[in-house]
């Protein structure tokens, strides 16, 4: 039975009085109306019944509970009514519109009265509100709970996912002065392939088919770009590269990476419990990893002492291994990538580290955010050693910036720098071949 046997309407008190301003009336009203339901509903039968029955059953709730508010609303405002309500009691409340919207790429909550979205690359304001700090703080836990996390006082920051791979982080008082902060990072129904990342002009043809010959032929490749570069999109799409046969084992903060290969173990880490214990890091998982027998090591991003165990990896049989880093130039990747080693507490000199790093890494890529909001690979270096106590880098192609275009975006083109990759003689012994004319000096990248 969906309703509690001890509800009924008689006994139902009104709801209160509506607010003043049409947002935060609608807002308050939807909230109210929820709050109630709660108390009506049979709660352990709500995830067994489907929404067009709960529907159905929900409008005759409404409507009385409306009577009660003595609030009168047409057709379409009821119904608009029962979506809120159903998204409050199966979703997360204001959010889903936004959610089901596949325009949008971020939401960006700053207190619970200003929402702002992304789209296209251009952020914007919405209408969307939650009815006070307190309904945002109950759809945060919705969220974190899902994932077997917890945000509170004594645990104020927290990232999470949602059910479809979406990231999410949140803050919430004290650490947030003027309330809870929350982003959330969409993700694509359908990963992103190459082929549309070539269409959207992040990537040329002929620099796709060079990244489909180094994840093919087993380079380790390393993805630097700033926030919200398009690295996790881009690593998505190369990992779709790998052959179904191999083994590919992922470890990632917040589980988001879509492969789309059967043979795909996936790791997540996990914060401390509310005694400080039981924190499992990413450098715990990734020497975890390598008793797993992976043909290949998949980070999602490296930020601390875990990447000496990726370059461990990577240099100890696991050809072929991905990673993403912060950083805006790759020649940054890689200065990070040695600070980092640095946090694993292991006393090397920085010869030795810089040798770990030239032997391990392969090829770096190095994504781009431009100010019109596209973003492209703007690089695609090899790493070809040690020049006395530097690592030397190449560069094979890059996106040449050329102003701006009419339309007020980024005008440029792809090229090459006539750099014929060292790599060519490994993919040509593993069976890849490139056309030399590929790598022609100042040949524009189609």
């Amino acid at each position: 039975m969906l309703w509690k046997p001890a509800a009924s309407n008689e006994t139902a008190a009104p709801i209160g009085a509506p607010q003043p301003t049409p947002i935060e009336g609608a807002t308050a009203l939807k909230v109210r109306i929820h709050q109630r339901l709660l108390e009506l509903l049979n709660l352990s039968l709500l995830d067994k019944t489907p929404r067009e029955s709960l529907r159905l059953e929900i409008r005759g709730a409404v409507s009385s509970l409306l009577a009660d508010e003595k609030r009168i609303l047409n057709l379409s405002q009821t119904d608009q009514l029962i979506e809120d309500v159903l998204d409050e009691l199966l979703g997360l409340g204001p959010l889903e519109p936004l959610l089901k919207d596949e325009s949008v790429s971020d939401i960006l909550i700053n207190t619970h009265n200003t929402v702002y979205v992304e789209r296209f690359g251009r952020l914007e304001p919405t209408d969307v509100r939650f009815q006070d700090t307190r309904h945002l703080v109950r759809i945060i836990n919705k969220i974190v709970a899902a994932v077997g996390r917890r945000v509170d006082e004594s645990q104020p920051m927290v990232d999470a996912r949602l059910a479809d791979g979406s990231r999410v982080n949140a803050i919430i008082p004290p650490l947030a002065v003027d309330g809870p902060l929350v982003s959330i990072r969409k993700f694509a129904k359908t990963p992103i392939h190459v082929d549309r990342l070539i269409e959207l002009g992040s990537i040329s043809a002929d620099m796709a088919g060079l990244l489909r010959a180094v994840v093919q032929s087993h380079r380790n490749v390393l993805i630097s770009g700033g926030t919200g570069s398009g690295k996790t999109t881009l690593l998505n799409a190369l990992s779709a590269f790998i052959a179904h046969e191999e083994r590919i084992v992922t470890i990632e903060d917040s589980a988001e990476l879509q492969l789309q290969q059967p043979h795909v173990g996936r790791l997540e880490t996990r914060p401390a419990n509310i005694e400080g214990r039981g924190e499992i890091t990413q450098r715990d998982l990734v020497r975890n990893a390598l008793r797993m027998r992976p043909d290949r090591i998949i980070v999602g991003e490296v930020r601390a002492g875990e990447a000496f165990d990726m370059l461990q990896a990577m240099n100890t049989g696991h050809d072929g291994s991905m990673t993403t880093v912060h950083a805006n130039t790759p020649r940054d990747a890689l200065s990070r990538i040695e600070q980092m080693i640095g946090m694993a507490g292991l006393e090397l000199s920085p010869r030795s580290v810089r040798q770990q790093i030239a032997s391990a890494i392969n090829v770096v890529i190095q994504a781009e955010r431009m100010d019109d909001g596209r973003r492209r690979v703007v690089s695609i270096s090899e790493v070809v050693g040690m020049e006395e106590d530097v690592i030397s880098l190449q560069e094979i192609f890059r996106f040449r910036r050329q102003g701006r275009a009419a339309a007020g975006g980024v005008a440029g083109e792809f090229e090459t720098t006539g750099v014929r990759p060292r790599f060519v003689d490994v993919l040509t012994a593993r069976g890849v071949e490139l056309p030399p004319i590929q790598f022609a000096a100042g040949r524009r990248s189609v």
